[in-house]
Order: structure tokens, then C-alpha cells, then sequence
């Protein structure tokens, strides 16, 4: 954190509204724009450059920028300061929203799926009905965590939430419930009181974990947590408890979902629909069935009659669904008589009356998920369920390889949120790294890099290849980590890997001592366990990248390499900028640029070949 200052903006409350991650974007293409202009911005150039950023695109016309712009700046030749395009930017944010009408999860490109959308907006207006019903769910499942309950329940009121996530335990917990066995909780700093450092830790084994299991967090850093930052920890929360909601909403968890498409020929569209979209054809499913005439699209504004529920609970629940919910004309009257049907389902935490007819989009989504959770009203004939036609593509799909790329590519930020590596990706839509003026870093050199390290440590452990079965015990990697980061194992927890369990305990750990240093890793414990030759690559690059990546860079090199040269370069800059912001010496830059170019060039065909056994269905081997 020493000697990071970032982007300053002079007007406090203006700053607050952007975390350091979105500001240094931001002032990138603002200054790249000046450059472009002769050194001024107007708002005859203006229009272009805002039409492309996140939350205008498809949103909002150049033109009609072009005249929200002329209405502040009548002279077309007055220029306009950084700060002043912030804060325009932030209306036309304010105004996009309005123009789409909190549509939440409805069609469209920009709701594609919750999971892009909830840590990246820039409109920062608390949602308090969203707040208690986070605050309600953490209440629900860690008010018995022996850390945790003398701090729990939770007043939905106040900012007692926001004080609680900023020593990082909280939400490294919250992701543990989501997908269970995500962290090691040995790993967690869970000292009554923490130092920076500590604290520090927590909150990068908490965005680390949060990316590994399909959040999308690119514009949060550990700085923004440490500051108890509203808006950015809600939409991280949220995030999280859909993943949690949504997690059965699969052919692997539950494989009576193929009864919602109509032939074989409509598999294909099942392997690449996001979970949102999922509920969406379940619920219309179901409703279909009961006689509901319309199609709903999103889980706002076509259900803020409580109509659509009124028929769903009559479908699934016809014993606790009487005739007058559906007689009632009054939406508010028969949204409070939906919730009293679903109350008897257990399905009534996370939203009130008002939040359906207000349309909140991610509450109603969460109520839906728990209506599935507790009873999805699917065949329960095992004969009706066949996957013979599609068993050798579900078990490329869910296998332990796909999953890490695909997380790994969500993590990036890229605009389309991909469901399926195989599906999503196969028209080519995908970002690719330009290749880097540094030399080529082989596996050889990985190799090298690590064992030297481990010697240098005063170690004797080395690893023949990547595919050496006595790296299953997972010391050398423990090893590797504590050369690196002399500070950041525990050798008392540490097993000697003799047996299975012995072996499983030292990988979760490995696992997530790498996240909790600043490695972007997605891969399983099976991985280390069972020596995944591709797996175990991935993991020595990501902590060969992380270690070269921390080393002391003078200023002017600083200022030079302001962009990641490649993808893998941004994800891991994402990661560690916030507190470990400078980068690497001259010589050893190349080495940096070069190993993220070979990552991301790491191939879905590589994934696919030799796959291992499926993962479960929670995407975290348990």
C-alpha cells in the first residue's frame, strides 16, 4: 500500500463515487481523447468516447450525449476537465437508467445475466430493501458461526454491515455458504484484531474466492473493502447469494430440468443458458401448465402484479393457493397474499409487498430461486430424465478443466458473461492477447523458475515435471508459496500428505494461501491430488507471474506500463494494484508480459483433452 496514491479527484463526494479501479479507466481514456484532440476536449469529441462506456453502450444514442452535453456547455468549443466528464457521466448514467426502466432481468444485452451487473454500475444508491434482505440472509446462515455470532444478527439499519466486512472474515465466510468448501478457513486472519496486513489478506482471499466461483469483480479493489465502500460491498454480496440461489439451476444438480425443453435438438440451448435465464424458462414452465396467458421476460416488471406468482404458488402449491388471490385486483393486496401462500413454503425472506410491486429485480429473482429451491414441481421418474444423448458433452462441459477456463475468462470483465467455454465462445467473440515484445516463457522455464526458487528457500523439494506424482502430498507448492511470501504459511496445519485426507487438506489450503497472496487460480484440489499436468502449469504460472509481478519498478517504468499487456496481465493488475501497485523491473517486465501472454493463450482444446471426472455441481469439490 506504501506509495500508491492513485487517482485523486479534488471533490470528496465526487471520488466516492467511483472505486480506483474504474478512476484510473476512466482517466486513461479521457487522456488518451486529449491526446487525440490537440489537447482538448469538447463536446463536439466528447459524444463518441461516453457512448462507449459501461452503462451508456446500447443505451443511450451519441446524439442524444451530444445534446445532454450541450444543455451544461452551450459553446461547443468550451473545454471540458476531467472532473467535469465525471459527473456528467455520472448523469447520464442516472438518465440511462431511467430510460430502461429498472427492467432488471428482463431480454436485452445489458441484463444478460445478474452476474455482470451488480459490482460494476456506477449508480451508488443504497437499495434498502436489498440491504435487509442481504442482512436477512447472513443473519439466516452465519448467526451460528462460533467466529462470527458475537457479532450476529445483524441491524438491517445503520452500517453496522459495512463495519463488520472490513477485516474480511465476513464475506470470505458468506462465500464459503454460497459454495461450500470454496476457502480454507485456516487460512482466514480470524484474530479478534487485525493489522493492516492481516486485514489485507482477508479482503484478496475474498476477491480471489469471489472470482474463482464466478463472481465478477473487476472494478473492486481490497482498498475499496477495507473502507467499507456501500454500494460496491452490496452489489459483492449480491452477487454471492444469487451464486448460492441459483447453484441447483444446472443438468448436474438437477438433471429433471431436461423436462422443460421439448426435444433433443433443444439440449444445445440448455449447456449455454445462464442460470437467470434457467429460472426464467422454469418458472414459464410451470406457468404455461396453469393457464397463465402471458411470457414473462424479467423479474421486474412483468411480475409486479403478482399475477405471475399468483399462478406459479397455483401450480406448485395448489394447497396452499386459494381462488381469491387470483379474483384480487389490487396488485399491492395481491402481492401481500402470494407472500402469505409462500410463507407456508418457506419462501418469504427475501422480499415484502412493496419489492414486487416496485419490480426490485434481484429480490424477485431471489424469491423465485427459493420458490425452486423448496419445491421446482419437476418429474420425479427417473425415466423421464434421459441424458444418454448428451453424456459425453456434459461431462466435457462440467469438467474440472472447463471450469477453471471459464472462470477464469468471466473474471476479466469481458461483456458477454460466458455460461458454457465450449457454447459462449464458439463464434470467436472472445478478447485475445496482442503478444508481448518479450521473450517466450516455456513450461521449461516455469519449471526452472519454481524449483530455483524452493532451493533458494532452503528447501530441498523439486519437481521433476508438472506431471511428477509426488507433488500430490502438496509440499512443494507449500514450499513454493512460503519462498515467495516467507510469512504467508502456517506449517502448523500443514499435514505430511500421507494419505487421501491428509492430501485433501494440504490442496484446499494451497489453494487458497495462493488467493490469499494475490494468485489468480481457479483450479480444485482434485487438480493437485490427482497431479492435472495442465492444472498444476496453470498454478506454478499464476504464482511465477504473481511473485515476478511484486518486484520494485522505478517511476518512470511506472508510468510506461499503465496497461496489462494482455488479458491475464489486467486480471492479475485487478487483483494486486489496489495494494501492491508497483510492478517489475526492466528485465524482468518481459518475463511478466511474456507468461501472461502464454496463459492466456492456454486453449479450450487443451482444456477438453484428457478431461478428468466431472466436478460437482456447486462448482467446488466438497
Amino acid at each position: 500500500m506504501s506509495g500508491f496514491v492513485g487517482v485523486v479527484v479534488s471533490d470528496p463526494s465526487l471520488q466516492g463515487q467511483f472505486t480506483q479501479v474504474e478512476l484510473r479507466s476512466l482517466k486513461a481514456k479521457f487522456l488518451s481523447l486529449k491526446r487525440d484532440s490537440g489537447g482538448h476536449v469538447t463536446t463536439k469529441n466528447l459524444p463518441g468516447l461516453m457512448k462507449k462506456l459501461r452503462g451508456l453502450n446500447e443505451v443511450i444514442s451519441e446524439e442524444e450525449i451530444a445534446s445532454h452535453l450541450s444543455q451544461s456547455y452551450p459553446d461547443a468549443d468550451q473545454e471540458i476537465e476531467f472532473e467535469s466528464f465525471l459527473r456528467e457521466y455520472l448523469n447520464l448514467q442516472s438518465r440511462a437508467s431511467s430510460k430502461e426502466g429498472g427492467g432488471g432481468g428482463g431480454g436485452g444485452k445489458t441484463s444478460s445475466s445478474f452476474l455482470k451487473s451488480s459490482t460494476t454500475t456506477l449508480l451508488h444508491n443504497l437499495n434498502q430493501a436489498e440491504k435487509s434482505s442481504y442482512v436477512a440472509h447472513i443473519n439466516t446462515y452465519l448467526g451460528e458461526d462460533p467466529f462470527l455470532k458475537k457479532y450476529l444478527p445483524i441491524e438491517p439499519t445503520g452500517s453496522q454491515l459495512f463495519d463488520l466486512v472490513r477485516d474480511g472474515v465476513l464475506l470470505c465466510k458468506l462465500i464459503n455458504v454460497a459454495v461450500p468448501g470454496t476457502i480454507d478457513e485456516r487460512a482466514i486472519n480470524k484474530k479478534r484484531v487485525l493489522n493492516p496486513w492481516e486485514r489485507n489478506e482477508n479482503h484478496t482471499l475474498c476477491l480471489n474466492s469471489a472470482k474463482a466461483i464466478g463472481c465478477t469483480v473487476v472494478n473492486i479493489g481490497t482498498q475499496d473493502l477495507v473502507e467499507g465502500r456501500p454500494h460496491l460491498i452490496l452489489g459483492l454480496i449480491s452477487q454471492i447469494i444469487k451464486i448460492q440461489l441459483l447453484a441447483d439451476l444446472n443438468l448436474k444438480k438437477t438433471p429433471q430440468l431436461v423436462e422443460l425443453f421439448d426435444d433433443s435438438k433443444d439440449i444445445d440451448e440448455v449447456l449455454s443458458l445462464s442460470p437467470e435465464k434457467m429460472l426464467l424458462r422454469w418458472m414459464n414452465h410451470h406457468l404455461k401448465k396453469a393457464g397463465y396467458k402471458k411470457t414473462v421476460s424479467n423479474f421486474s416488471t412483468d411480475v409486479k402484479d403478482g399475477e405471475a406468482y399468483a399462478y406459479l404458488l397455483k401450480a406448485l402449491a395448489p394447497e396452499h393457493s386459494p381462488e381469491t388471490t387470483l379474483e384480487t385486483q389490487d396488485p399491492s393486496e395481491r402481492a401481500k397474499l402470494v407472500l402469505e401462500q409462500a410463507e407456508k413454503l418457506d419462501c418469504k425472506r427475501y422480499l415484502t409487498p412493496k419489492d414486487i410491486t416496485e419490480g426490485s429485480a434481484n429480490l424477485n429473482l431471489a424469491f423465485v430461486a427459493q420458490i425452486f429451491q423448496h419445491r421446482n414441481g419437476l418429474t420425479t421418474d427417473t425415466k423421464q430424465v434421459t441424458l444418454t444423448q448428451t453424456a459425453t458433452r456434459d461431462d466435457v462441459l462440467l469438467s474440472r478443466e472447463e471450469r477453471a477456463f471459464r472462470m477464469w475468462i468471466n473474471s476479466l470483465g469481458v461483456d458477454s458473461y460466458v455460461n458454457n467455454v465450449f457454447e459462449d465462445i464458439r463464434n470467436g467473440l472472445r478478447s485475445h492477447s496482442q503478444g508481448s515484445q518479450g521473450k517466450e516463457i516455456t513450461d521449461a522455464d516455469i519449471l526452472k523458475w519454481a524449483n530455483s526458487k524452493v532451493k533458494a528457500s532452503g528447501k530441498t523439494s523439486q519437481m521433476e515435471s508438472f506431471k511428477d506424482k509426488s507433488l500430490s502430498n502438496g509440499l512443494f507448492f507449500l514450499e513454493l508459496l512460503s519462498a515467495v511470501q516467507p510469512r504467508v504459511v502456517n506449517w502448523k496445519v500443514v499435514t505430511k500428505g500421507e494419505d487421501d485426507e491428509e492430501k485433501k487438506l494440504n490442496a484446499t489450503y494451497i489453494i487458497s494461501v495462493a488467493r490469499k497472496i494475490g494468485c489468480s487460480v481457479f483450479l480444485l484440489p482434485e487438480d493437485i491430488i490427482e497431479v492435472n499436468q495442465k492444472m498444476i502449469l496453470t498454478l506454478t504460472a499464476s504464482i511465477m507471474y504473481w511473485s515476478l509481478q511484486k518486484q520494485p519498478q522505478s517511476q518512470s517504468e511506472t508510468s510506461e506500463q499503465s496497461e496489462p499487456s494482455s488479458m491475464a496481465s489486467d486480471a492479475a493488475s485487478d487483483i494486486a494494484s489496489e495494494d501492491a501497485a508497483s510492478t517489475t523491473a526492466a528485465s524482468e517486465g518481459e518475463e511478466v508480459n511474456s507468461l501472461s501472454d502464454s496463459m492466456s493463450n492456454l486453449t479450450t482444446d487443451d482444456a477438453t483433452s484428457n478431461a478428468p471426472p466431472a466436478e460437482n455441481g456447486n462448482g467446488v469439490a466438497g
